[in-house]
């Protein structure tokens, strides 16, 4: 078995130029809002994203953009007059395109350093036509460490099902994988082969925004050509111009020294791996097993060579999702999920380029799941992972160890299988085992497209397509038995709610627990695990009640710049526990609660927050005992 080891990118917080203390946006005095929390220290940029106002000239005339961003420039110091000492520095501005989201994007004429864009973004947005500007980075592939190898029933006869420990139940039954000499309690797998004679996805489209795919036997590639090429760069398409082109097959990623990243890398062919763990053919002797065989992958191109942009990948969800995208056709495909190991640095917010693409992808009934990263930092300084909304995953290995690499946060909604690497999952060093890694399709081309092979990788990338695979085993489960349709926040409080504990607590916030297959397909099916938040108003109460075990969840509004978050209850009869949490839903038994109140025998439980993030909190009454006549309020303090 031939190994092929890829860097995975380890770029910590420090190294970021900023911090959790810097996500918000900027707010201008027009109200206009600057999110560059994408951009590091050194890096340059030469694209950015403005939305303007819905009623000014600029949001449907591109000339208007292209003279509102140039007027910019010059009051930025940017321009010929102010550059007359070094001309070649001086810059010009192009309209590109309009966003399917409806933002424009634009290019200078050259690279800006960080002060640069920071001064033009300043100037933009004190246009008062100006809703929000953010550079238009790019974006990467989760990097993930590599090793690759030619080698309807929960059983199936596909060869190398033997090495995916991950798509088998995680009740610790010692496994051996592979050519691995040592068995490890199989404690951090995915439970996916549970399920399979009763459910495989069939009839779910799962939009997988990558690198896109290569042919390959044990893929069902029959939507390959329905997908699409979003990258609009020549460079990073590795086409000879620059546009968008139909059909989602990867032509390599590859690198050289000479291209923009300045790096040197052989193609991944990451989107291949990543569509074999959600759909690979099972049960059909060839190969691997995917999570949803019955499911149908749509592949979108959006990362090429050095990365994909912040703009095509967000019109790749827009489009995935069903929406409509300027000068391109309609989705004839839209997607029920969508599946993203990708990202970079930055605090995604909502008025952001994806976080706006993807409220609008919810808003259309689509789930959206999301690599929380592998540079073992909190998540809420990644983007998209930090978008509201999405699902974020976290990485744990075989014996249900957090994998060394992942990042955590009270962001992550659940972790799922992607492999710790090393013997045992220690951290960091030690031996590579084949048990340490995710197994999936691949291919074997350095560069250019060669012949189709299966090998392992192992990250956040490979743990998120475990879950968008659920994900489409829940939807067909439901559709199945006559069930209204979840909504993207139900799929996530089923999961939630689901999620196997960890087997021991390493003290990182890794989510409510390890996604179980065939118990989130259960919980899709229960009424109690899937319903809806009731509202809560500050500083007025609402009364409960319920049975011993009854849960009962409410969400909370917090506005930007409120203090003293207080959620407490108190009077009638029985005992209750309290929990609260932040963006994502809260585990009936407080598993990933952000803060608690469990006092034994009393109804009197308090929550303090003295600083409180904006955004929605979710709230947890759950009964001890039965109870009732129990008071429920939440407050804040606003500035």
């Amino acid at each position: 078995m031939n190994r092929l080891t890829v860097c995975r990118a380890a770029v910590l917080a420090a190294a970021l130029g900023f911090s959790a203390a810097h996500a918000a946006s900027v707010v201008t005095s027009t109200g206009a809002t600057i999110n560059a929390s994408t951009m590091r220290n050194n890096d340059t940029v030469d694209g950015f994203i403005v939305t303007y106002r819905n009623g000014s000239t600029e949001r449907s005339n591109a000339q208007a953009v292209a003279q509102n961003v140039t007027a910019a420039v010059g009051r930025a110091k940017l321009d010929a007059a102010s550059m007359k000492a070094t001309p070649s520095q001086a810059v010009s501005v192009q309209w590109k395109r309009k966003m399917g989201i409806g933002s424009d994007v634009v290019r200078t004429s050259r690279k800006l350093n960080r002060t640069e864009a920071l001064a033009l973004m300043q100037q933009i947005a004190s246009d008062p036509a100006v809703a929000h500007v953010e550079p238009d980075v790019r974006m990467q592939i989760v990097k993930d460490t590599v090793k690759t190898s030619s080698v309807g029933t929960s059983t199936p006869n596909d060869p190398n099902f033997s090495y995916q420990w991950h798509m088998r139940p995680g009740t610790g039954t010692v496994e051996t994988i592979g050519t691995d000499t040592s068995g490890y309690a199989n404690y951090g797998g995915s439970n996916a082969s549970t399920v399979w004679p009763s459910y495989d996805g069939t009839g779910v489209i799962v939009a997988e925004i990558d690198t896109g795919v290569t042919q390959h036997p044990d893929l069902n590639l029959a939507l390959a050509n329905a997908g699409y090429d979003f990258i609009t760069d020549a460079e990073t398409s590795g086409r000879a111009a620059d546009g968008r082109v139909s059909g989602g097959w990867d032509t390599g990623d590859w690198t050289t020294a000479s291209m923009s990243c300045a790096t040197q890398t052989n193609s991944s062919w990451h989107g291949t791996h990543v569509a074999g763990t959600i759909g690979a053919m099972t049960n059909n002797g060839v190969g691997v097993a995917g999570v949803a065989a019955g499911s149908q992958v749509l592949p979108l191109r959006a990362l090429g060579h050095c990365g994909g942009a912040t703009s095509d990948i967000a019109d790749a969800i827009t489009w995935a999702s069903g929406g409509s995208v300027p000068n391109m056709p309609a989705n004839p495909n839209p997607a029920q999920v969508i599946s993203m190991s990708l990202g970079g640095p930055g605090a995604c917010e909502a008025t952001d380029a994806f976080g706006s693409a993807i409220a609008d992808a919810m808003s259309r009934g689509v789930t959206v799941v999301v690599a929380a990263g592998n540079d073992s930092d909190d998540t809420a300084n990644y983007s998209p992972s930090s978008c509201p909304g999405v699902i974020t995953v976290s990485s744990v290995g075989i014996t249900g160890k957090w994998a060394f690499y992942t990042n955590f946060g009270k962001l992550v909604s659940v972790s799922a299988p992607g492999g710790g690497i090393y013997q045992n999952d220690d951290e960091s060093t030690g031996v590579e085992v084949d048990a340490g890694f995710v197994w999936s399709t691949l291919n074997d081309g350095k560069t250019t497209v060669g012949n189709p092979i299966y090998g392992e990788m192992a990250g956040t990338s490979q743990a998120t397509p475990h879950v968008s695979g659920i994900v489409a085993l829940m939807i067909q489960a439901v559709k199945n038995a006559g069930l209204p349709a979840l909504s993207p926040f139900q799929i996530q409080e089923a999961l939630v709610e689901s999620a196997r504990p960890f087997p021991i607590n390493e003290g990182y916030a890794l989510g409510s627990g390890i996604v179980d297959a065939n118990a989130a397909v259960q919980a899709a099916l229960s009424a109690a695990k899937t319903e809806l938040p009731v509202a809560l108003t500050s500083g007025k109460a609402v009364v409960t009640a319920g049975n011993t075990g009854d849960s009962l969840l409410y969400s909370f509004t917090v506005p930007v710049n409120a203090t003293n978050l207080t959620i407490r209850t108190a009077g009638g009869t029985g005992d209750v526990s309290l929990y609260a949490k932040d963006g994502v839903p809260v585990a009936s038994n407080g598993a990933n609660a952000d803060a608690s109140s469990v006092k034994p025998n009393t109804n009197n439980e308090s929550i303090v927050i003295a600083a409180p993030s904006p955004g929605t909190w979710y709230v947890r009454v759950t009964g001890v005992k039965t109870f009732a006549n129990v008071q429920l309020i939440a407050s804040y303090v606003a500035h």
